[in-house]
């Protein structure tokens, strides 16, 4: 059987901020018997003393003090879920996740994601990358609640509703000192089999692997996102096309070159997907907001 409960937490937290069993009584709407009462059954139940007692000041012992440093936390974790709670009833979801592809910055959202802390504030929000076919994985597999900015058409079979949002823009590009940065006439097969090619993985754990823009057989080093891609090109270690807006600023500072590709990279669109009959307050809002919204326009 349990000695501690949620009250005596809060009587302590309140003895400890005002400084006495009266302060807290007043805070608490308690009469003082009240408080002297659950304090002292609450020392006798632990067998430890809580409180030092000095006229009709008290200050926390030793144990006090590590009871109270973890009690606070039950408490914050209480008042959460009493919020939670009302917000279930109330048609909002507990935790909302929302998926990117990598090629995407979740710092896009920053607007949105403020805009959606003031309506929800009780929805724990969650933003995570996946990349390629990863991406309408992690919808399929209910890891994620919705998809901004997925890139490429979904998978067969349905099960989820995607609604094209943007397109995005890609260039061929290397570092300066690369040996394809040299090269004069736009690049064909033969020019970039002999150099390396820097990949995203794809994050898929089920559907097949999605490959972009990879001669076979060429050697091939894969990273995890866009940005380390991005990060990789610019260090001169292998070639790749780049989204637009990772690499332009990049290519005004001289820190890659813009190659003329025979195959250029058609332009990719971004999706924005959900799985179909669901409908709590979280999703509702947040396909609204990028319906009015479209971050990137």
């Amino acid at each position: 059987m349990l000695r501690l409960s949620l009250d005596a937490l809060e009587i302590m937290d309140a003895i400890d901020r005002r400084g006495s069993f009266s302060a807290a009584g007043k805070e608490l709407f308690r009469v003082p018997s009240t408080i002297s009462y659950t304090v002292a059954k609450l020392e006798g139940d632990l067998g430890v003393q809580l409180f030092e007692r000095i006229g009709p000041k008290v200050t926390l012992t030793a144990a006090g003090k590590e009871l109270l440093n973890e009690g606070r936390h039950l408490l914050k974790a209480a008042s959460d879920l009493e919020c939670r709670v009302r917000r279930v009833a109330s048609g909002w979801e507990t935790e909302f996740t929302i998926g990117m592809d990598s090629v995407i910055s979740p710092t896009l959202l920053l607007d949105d994601v403020h805009a959606f802390c003031q309506v929800a504030d009780q929805t724990r929000l969650r933003i995570v990358s996946e990349s390629l076919s990863g991406t309408w994985e992690a919808l399929l597999d209910r890891r994620v609640d919705m998809l901004i900015g997925a890139a490429g058409d979904g998978p067969s079979g349905g099960g989820y509703t995607a609604e094209p949002i943007a397109t995005i823009r890609f260039v061929f590009a290397v570092a300066p000192s690369h040996p394809l940065a040299q090269v004069k006439r736009p690049l064909g097969k033969d020019d970039l089999q002999a150099h390396r090619a820097i990949s995203v993985m794809d994050s898929a754990r089920r559907l097949p692997a999605r490959t972009v823009g990879l001669i076979f057989g060429q050697e091939t080093l894969a990273v995890p996102d866009m940005r380390a891609k991005y990060e990789f090109q610019v260090a001169g270690l292998g070639f790749g096309f780049l989204p637009e807006s990772y690499a332009r600023d990049a290519i005004n500072a001289g820190l890659l070159v813009e190659k003329k590709v025979k195959e250029p990279k058609p332009d990719e669109t971004l999706y924005l997907a959900w799985r179909t009959g669901e409908d709590g307050a979280a999703l509702k809002w947040w396909i609204q907001r990028m319906h009015e919204r479209r971050p990137f326009d």
